[in-house]
């Protein structure tokens, strides 16, 4: 059972400074994605003789042992005979900052008795480096992994060769329409579809929408900050604080926090891509439905299996220095750097699937009934749920692909935002754009009905949302004003 801050000892706890840099690369290691993962592992092997692989690093693993850690010296870090108390796991230190084992969220062990066939694909495809590719390439390599309709593809190919240098869309969409000779209403939904591609904010038709896209994937609630941008965007870019806190009824000091994260964003989310080598598109997890268990389950791809140990002959060289202390300084300290490696790579393994299953487990109608029954689901839940930060989700989810019944998709797809009925059911912001249009399709023609009675209607239906937001959603939907859908 995990410990809480109460029961750590007093000796770890003063040793907190001195394991700083260990709790640091746990969490760079946890960030990083399965290609970048395999050349950080590179890198460990080929700068400290302590370090090794396990002789059977490549045997299967099932989720639960990913979960439970793997017995012998294939999970050793440092034997307590061997180590002295001043090496402490880091998994304890872990604890100290508030992150938690789960056995709720745990897998079953099943998972890995299912198919293993796509693993020795995506073991080459791990070991292929990194390019540098332009950010269209990039992007059409994205593309390419959705489940999407002929005509979807086509067009949202077509948007992607309209993406300027800055991550922008440069053509309208009233003009891609025409040159594509498809409705306004689908090409929209295609660029929706290419709006949700790595890096966020690409595709974006303007600044606003461009710092709107990504503040729908921040980890945490960015109402005010959604509403400075899209009722005082103006004032936003004059910085007219105080005018801004007076026309939306907020504090000073609210709007200027607000700000303060609009700031971090983005401007040119093109320019950010060039500045970086394009990272290759492999699953770190794999889902497959389990049929004993009747639900969708979640196992590592085997390149996160990697297993490390200390190397048997370095250990026996610490153990035959005990008199030569510039020998023996030399080898504690690279046992140390290793076992520190280990663990970090045992927390992310940890980590990743404990959140990969909770969020496929709240998003089951996804994989059964697709995109449109997305639930809500936020980061800030599952930190609820972990007790943990969201910025410990968020660099878990970050980078992390999933191959899935449904496609290639992105982990961080998984969540979203939304709102919620008056009897606590969650609902997914597609859920709601779609009861919108079904109110609209269902109106009398000759009597539309305006923002604000749709609202009404909603409200009746228990969805509370604002009359902006059935605006933004109507104008999504290339839904026409009330005025302008009137038949005489």
């Amino acid at each position: 059972m995990s410990q809480t801050l109460s029961q750590i000892p007093h000796q770890l706890l003063s040793q907190q400074q001195r394991l700083t840099p260990q709790l640091i690369q746990a969490m760079d290691i946890l960030q990083l994605p399965l290609v970048a993962l395999d050349e950080r592992i590179e890198q460990e092997l080929d700068s400290n003789p302590a370090l090794e692989r396990a002789a059977d690093e490549f045997e299967p693993a099932t989720v639960a042992e990913s979960a439970d850690g793997v017995d012998g010296e294939q999970a050793l870090v440092l034997n307590k005979d061997d180590s002295a108390d001043d090496f402490e796991r880091l998994d304890t230190l872990v604890t100290e900052y508030d992150w938690i084992e789960d056995e709720e969220f745990r897998p079953s062990r099943s998972a890995a008795q299912l198919a293993e066939d796509g693993d020795a694909k995506l073991e080459a495809m791990a070991r292929a480096p990194a390019r540098p590719i332009s950010l269209r390439d990039y992007l059409l390599e994205q593309w390419a992994l959705l489940d999407l309709d002929a005509t979807t593809r086509e067009i949202g190919a077509t948007l992607i060769d309209e993406i300027d240098e800055h991550g922008r869309l440069a053509a309208s969409v009233e003009a891609m329409a025409e040159r594509l000779d498809q409705p306004i209403a689908r090409v929209k939904d295609a660029l929706a579809r290419v709006q949700s591609l790595d890096p966020p904010g690409v595709g974006a038709r303007d600044l606003a929408e461009c710092l709107l896209l990504q503040l729908e994937l921040a980890p945490y609630d960015c109402e005010l900050e959604c509403r400075i941008i899209e009722e005082r965007f103006d004032d936003l870019q004059r910085n007219r604080l105080p005018q801004i806190a007076k026309a939306l009824g907020v504090g000073l000091e609210d709007i200027k926090a607000a700000v303060d994260h609009i700031a971090r964003l983005s401007m040119h989310p093109g320019h950010d891509f060039s500045e970086r080598v394009a990272p290759g598109i492999v699953p770190d997890i794999i889902v497959d439905y389990d049929e004993e268990e009747g639900r969708y389950v979640a196992r590592l791809a085997r390149g996160n299996q990697r297993e490390l140990r200390i190397s048997p002959e370095f250990r026996q060289l610490l153990e035959r220095s005990r008199n030569d202390k510039s020998v023996r300084d030399f080898a504690r300290q690279k046992v140390e750097q290793a076992s520190a490696i280990i663990d970090a790579l045992r927390f992310r393994r940890e980590r990743l699937i404990q959140v990969a299953q909770a969020a496929i487990d709240a998003q089951r109608d996804f994989f059964d009934r697709g995109e449109q029954h997305l639930t809500v689901l936020r980061m800030s839940d599952l930190a609820e749920r972990f007790d943990c930060d969201p910025s410990t989700i968020s660099r878990t989810v970050d980078e992390k692909w999933m191959q899935t019944p449904r496609g290639v998709i992105p982990l961080r797809r998984l969540f979203t935002g939304g709102t919620e009925s008056d009897d606590g059911e969650a609902l997914g912001w597609e859920s709601v754009k779609a009861r919108v249009r079904e109110i609209i399709e269902n109106e009398d023609r000759r009597k539309p009905l305006s923002d604000d009675q749709i609202v009404k209607q909603l409200s009746a239906d228990g969805i509370e949302i604002k009359r902006r937001t059935v605006a933004k959603y109507r104008s999504q939907l290339s839904i026409p004003t009330a005025r302008q859908r009137k038949q005489h």
